[in-house]
């Protein structure tokens, strides 16, 4: 009996993998666009060019915006991360000590100034510390405890950094600088700290990009008008011309500092990813 014949299946037509992606990009391209267009057109331009962009406000702000605002700036951000950088490695190695207080000590610091909002920090600064210890208020002055509430706040978090990259770095390291005759603190000195510093360089750059835009909260401690920084002399000459622009012109100086530093930040972790390929 001959075998009757079975009818073939149409085979069933669909989008390829490649198309389906290509069909994916393009709708959200369209969303993007879609939503530019709807930004550009209900979006009222001549007010906020009124409100934002008088350039004659913005020129009367130079040089003093920079030799002023921006400097102070650079200066309590620079200050505060040199002190948070040498306290938060004098944290981190406790933190991997084997005395157990200074394991706990370590552990309460990084949990309350990382816990924290920085606000408050910058208020107990400002207040709380000048009526506990009499006559500290003059110590430093607004500097000095725009550095301290800085390096308390940046202080925590490069701890966790620190001890990240301690501990990251293999402990053959450490076991071949003891064959050689050294010390225990002398190896974490020569050997692992400085291997440590390799591998943490980029979320210290991130460390000192935060510390940057928190240097606004120096305001909290009542600076003069030579102190100012930029977030400072920013609202304070939007207050007296009623205009906006001042503060825009201070975002962009802003701006000036963190881009580069971000930049820096990626070129760093692209030679960090090429020398472990």
């Amino acid at each position: 009996m001959a075998d009757t014949d079975v009818p073939l299946q149409p085979k069933k037509k669909g989008l390829t993998r490649r198309q389906k992606r290509s069909l994916s990009r393009g709708a959200q391209y369209a969303v993007f666009v879609a939503a530019v267009i709807v930004f550009a057109v209900s979006a009222d331009w001549g007010r906020l060019k009124n409100q934002f962009a008088q350039w004659d406000i913005a020129r009367q702000m130079f040089p003093d915006v920079i030799t002023l605002a921006l400097k102070n700036t650079v200066l309590y951000t620079v200050s505060g991360f040199v002190l948070g950088l040498l306290l938060g490695l004098v944290v981190a190695l406790m933190r991997l000590s084997s005395v157990g207080p200074y394991r706990w000590l370590a552990g309460v610091y990084i949990e309350i100034f990382r816990g924290l909002p920085a606000l408050l920090i910058f208020v107990f600064i400002g207040v709380a510390v000048p009526l506990a210890f009499p006559g500290t208020e003059i110590v430093g002055g607004t500097y000095g405890k725009a550095a301290l509430g800085l390096g308390l706040i940046g202080a925590a978090y490069m701890a966790e950094t620190f001890r990240a990259g301690i501990q990251a770095v293999p402990k053959g390291q450490t076991e071949a600088a003891r064959s050689l005759g050294f010390s225990p603190a002398r190896a974490m000195v020569s050997v692992v700290i400085p291997q440590a510093f390799r591998i943490i360089l980029p979320p210290l750059t991130n460390e000192l990009i935060m510390l940057f835009k928190d240097s606004s909260l120096v305001l909290l401690l009542g600076v003069t008008l030579e102190e100012r920084e930029l977030s400072k002399y920013g609202r304070d000459l939007a207050s007296t011309t009623a205009n906006s622009t001042p503060i825009l012109v201070a975002g962009l100086c802003y701006l000036l500092v963190t881009i580069p530093l971000g930049f820096v930040v990626r070129r760093v972790e692209a030679k960090a990813q090429e020398a472990v390929k």
